[in-house]
């Protein structure tokens, strides 16, 4: 008898990786082109705002793309492979114990997705360096020229994830009760809750750990390091 095959949904912000992944690209970017730290705290400020205004997580995300609008789309791609290279390399990149269970998986022969408001040309590499199988993230709209128009595509915040997860369970033909997830926030709860094994990530998010307190959800430790220390590594 063949084995049953299965999927495992990690969300990767302060899930996989220590950081938030697009903000965390937005110094980068800034500095990369000509900027400072405190051009970054000011553009970090407006998102700030909006967080302490109420704005729904998913339209966070897409203004956080509305800063892109007029690059080539090619020039972010090889800008977050290259923010990667040198994030991979920090001494609290990853959380240990989600890549640890990522690796698991991998070797089980589950089908493994990353699912993330970050874009392709973050988790690419992330994706290619801890042997995922897919990436589900939001998606800049490009024009004809391939420059990026500042709107998306598809937002994968919210319930945007829960539909990719959805999408992916009945693409791959896998019975979500049989598959597993890994989320560090309340946002991730559609996606936790389409799974038979659902994993929270540290307890800094007290609605998430209600949750799984509630529910049994096994929480597993948030600490990071760097990818030596991994089980990867």
């Amino acid at each position: 008898m063949g084995t049953i095959p299965r999927a495992a949904f990690f969300d990767v912000d302060e899930t996989l990786l220590g950081v938030k992944s697009m903000f965390d690209f937005l110094r980068f970017w800034t500095i990369r082109n000509g900027g400072d730290e405190d051009d970054y705290e000011s553009a970090m400020a407006e998102t700030r705002a909006m967080w302490a205004a109420g704005t729904p997580r998913p339209e966070v995300n897409r203004a956080y793309y509305r800063r892109f609008t007029g690059i080539r789309w090619t020039e972010l791609l090889a800008a977050g492979e290259e923010w990667y290279a040198a994030y991979r390399d920090r001494p609290d990149a990853f959380v240990l114990a989600t890549v640890e269970a990522l690796g698991k998986h991998v070797a089980a022969g589950d089908t493994v997705v990353l699912v993330s408001g970050s874009f392709t040309g973050c988790l690419g590499p992330v994706a290619r360096e801890l042997g995922a199988d897919i990436v589900l993230s939001s998606e800049p709209l490009v024009d004809g020229d391939g420059v990026l128009t500042g709107e998306l595509n598809r937002c994968m915040i919210g319930d945007g994830k829960t539909d990719g997860v959805v999408e992916t369970l009945a693409r791959l033909g896998v019975d979500g009760a049989d598959c597993f997830g890994y989320g560090d926030h309340s946002s991730d709860l559609g996606l936790l809750s389409l799974v038979g094994h659902p994993h929270v990530i540290g307890e800094h998010d007290p609605v998430l750990a209600e949750h799984a307190a509630r529910h049994g959800w096994p929480v597993l430790p948030a600490d990071t390091g760097s990818f030596a220390q991994s089980a990867l590594g």
